[in-house]
């Protein structure tokens, strides 16, 4: 069996002398005999014979020639990426003195017999610091702040909310000191005062500062029924945590903020009382991405000639927070050369190397010979048999590296008062490196956009090339964004300012749950990633362009439906099932009647709605259906309509949907 050649050019001998003939047509209009008698016709099939040819060699040229020919036009195979995640270190016991987890921890997933341990690294230090209650305090939406830290001193019930709680009233708990990225335990006391809430979905938010605004903390439990008996809160408190001022006091603030109930969620009739609080750290959060670290590799000893290459000897190369430095020892110590993206700036001076991240390969600047026949040096030349070595590097990446969450549980690095690791999240972002089959549909791609930006589909195309990641990028001229005569006279003049710009929205890769639900935050690109692209096209965009690099407006919807089950059908697996099809459904990276991301300006209409449980197996009719905007951030709901209106760079984003299945 032959192996099967490549197709780089589809035209043939018919093909391309009818091709000749339009040309012929379209240039020189007084040609007009086309018969192949002609001696004009002779000359284009005998032309056309030739290139038949050299397309039939051109055909069978290797892969390693074709890479050749990319790498002449500045293409060269995109290196995987490596997954991202947070990985929460659980400590033993609550420890007085801050606990340190170093830049470099490794940890991993469970090795079976059939598959190797997937190795995260975190990427920043980690300090667990220790936290007590400090101060309470109580305030109303329509009040001041009442410090109940005596009164709990004291042993006496404090109310958490005003005497008739609306939304918006706060409970504030002050921590002795902020606990940035830390693991909160709050261990209450409390009677069951809190009447007409239904303890299993309290409408209740935890928040924390973070020197700016009140941020949502992630919840990992919650026992204490909505404070109606004694239970513990675990809360995670964001990275930027920072003191602030409430009722008088400085402290690490963190609140519980009451809400606007849904349709079905009852709420508070009279405000729930604490007696006793009592807050210690019991854990920390730090970012590890999928990426095993290697330092100190000799590479190989230099021959004191230029254009020397070398080989790291664990391929891929996957971008860290340190710059890849290769280091040659020189005399008594190690002289660093710098990483470089090519030698074309690079003089006989300058210790300058390039890194290909996909193979591993280290090149030194070669020697061109010049017309007068003197050699040219792009790049100093290292001392014959000095040693080359890497200083540091990681090495991993690619989709095996987006694990589910929980994966990660067993910690590789020995860590004191650390009892176990788990990652909260599922892994996010590792793409497999480019095949040789993506660089051929990107090789004319490229030589189509020669680098620069200049029309929509270029930038995305770059943007692609900076971050291979992302899930969709979308550019649209600023011009375009819609004005509904609602803005301001700011915004209005921002939008003049902003005339002949361009404004590129990027999506980040984001993965659901088992119902296919995704976390809003998932859904913003890191400031990394923004910065990455921006920088990216800087370099190629047009002079007096400006250029918005940013995410999308995201238009959060919540539809409360109700259906009948058909007879025997389970309602629980329905309803699942329901919730399953609607997250999936209006999901801005896989839903939409495509199956590709909602597209972007597209209304939401509630029969979309019908139509989609309607499809479900089981169920008999639908009967009713609401559609209510809300706001993914606050968690805020406007009042129902039939039609949701998106603005037309603007996508949407499932907010918790609720199903109601009647059974026969």
């Amino acid at each position: 069996m032959t192996l099967p050649s490549p197709n780089l050019d589809d035209r043939h001998f018919q093909g391309l002398v009818d091709e000749a003939k339009r040309l012929v047509q379209q240039r020189c209009p007084e040609w007009t005999d086309h018969n192949v008698s002609d001696p004009g016709v002779t000359l284009i099939e005998a032309f056309a014979s030739m290139v038949d040819q050299l397309v039939y060699r051109l055909n069978r040229v290797p892969d390693k020639n074709y890479l050749a020919f990319l790498d002449l036009i500045g293409v060269r195979l995109y290196p995987p990426t490596a997954a991202r995640t947070d990985v929460t270190f659980w400590l033993s016991a609550p420890q007085p003195e801050p606990v340190r987890v170093p830049a470099g921890t490794e940890v991993a997933t469970v090795r079976t017999e059939a598959e190797e341990a997937v190795v995260f690294t975190t990427s920043a230090d980690l300090s667990v610091v220790p936290c007590s209650l400090a101060h309470l305090a109580t305030w109303p939406l329509d009040g001041d702040a009442t410090d109940g830290t005596e009164e709990l001193a004291l042993g006496r019930d404090v109310h958490c909310f005003g005497t008739t709680p609306r939304p918006g009233d706060c409970l504030y708990v002050g921590l002795s000191n902020p606990a940035p990225a830390c693991v909160v335990v709050l261990r209450l006391d409390c009677r069951v005062e809190g009447v007409g809430v239904d303890p299993r979905r309290p409408p209740l938010l935890w928040e924390a500062w973070d020197g700016s605004a009140w941020v949502a903390c992630e919840v990992d439990k919650d026992d204490t029924g909505g404070f109606n008996k004694a239970g513990e809160v675990i809360i995670h408190l964001p990275a930027q945590h920072a003191a602030s001022v409430v009722a008088r006091h400085t402290a690490g603030w963190i609140r519980c903020r009451l809400l606007k109930a849904a349709p079905d969620q009852p709420t508070y009739v009279a405000s729930p009382t604490v007696r006793e609080i009592t807050a210690f750290t019991i854990g920390g959060t730090v970012e590890a991405s999928h990426a095993e670290t290697v330092t100190d590799e000799v590479i190989g000893v230099c021959e004191g000639v230029p254009g020397q290459s070398f080989q790291v000897a664990r391929p891929p190369v996957v971008p860290s927070e340190e710059p890849f430095v290769v280091e040659v020892a020189e005399g008594a110590g190690w002289v660093e050369w710098t990483r470089v993206d090519n030698f074309a700036h690079s003089t006989a001076y300058e210790r300058h190397i390039t890194l290909d991240p996909n193979s591993g390969q280290v090149d030194f600047g070669p020697a061109v010979r010049e017309r007068d026949g003197s050699l040219r040096l792009f790049g100093a030349v290292p001392p014959k048999g000095s040693t080359v070595r890497v200083r540091r590097y990681r090495t991993g990446g690619g989709r095996r590296g987006n694990v589910s969450r929980h994966a990660l549980r067993i910690l590789r690095s020995s860590m004191p008062y650390v009892a176990r690791v788990d990652n909260r999240r599922p892994a996010l972002g590792g793409v497999d490196g480019e095949s040789v089959d993506d660089a051929r549909v990107r090789g004319p791609l490229t030589l189509a956009t020669l680098h620069r930006a200049v029309v929509p589909h270029d930038y995305e195309q770059l943007a692609r090339e900076a971050a291979p990641d992302v899930a969709r990028v979308h550019c649209v001229p600023v011009g375009e964004l819609a004005d509904d005569g609602a803005d301001s006279a700011e915004d209005r003049a921002r939008r003049a300012a902003d005339a002949g710009g361009v404004r590129l929205l990027i999506v980040p890769a984001g993965r659901g749950d088992e119902q296919g639900r995704i976390r809003f935050e998932d859904l913003t690109p890191s400031t990394e990633t923004l910065s990455m692209i921006g920088t990216h096209l800087d370099e190629r965009r047009p002079l007096g362009t400006r250029l918005h690099v940013e995410p999308p407006y995201y238009q959060g919807v919540t539809v409360v439906a109700r259906v009948q089950a058909q007879r025997g059908a389970a309602a629980d697996r329905l309803r699942e099932a329901g919730l399953a099809a609607l997250y999936g459904y209006f999901n801005p990276l896989s839903g939409g009647p495509d199956g590709d991301g909602w597209p972007f300006g597209r209304p939401v209409h509630a029969g979309e709605v019908y139509a989609v449980l309607q499809r479900l197996p089981g169920v008999e009719l639908v009967e009713d259906v609401l559609l209510f905007p809300a706001d993914p951030v606050t968690g805020d709901r406007a009042e129902p309509a039939n039609k949701i209106l998106l603005d037309q760079h603007a996508l949407v984003f499932s907010f918790e949907h609720q199903l109601r299945v009647r059974e026969v």
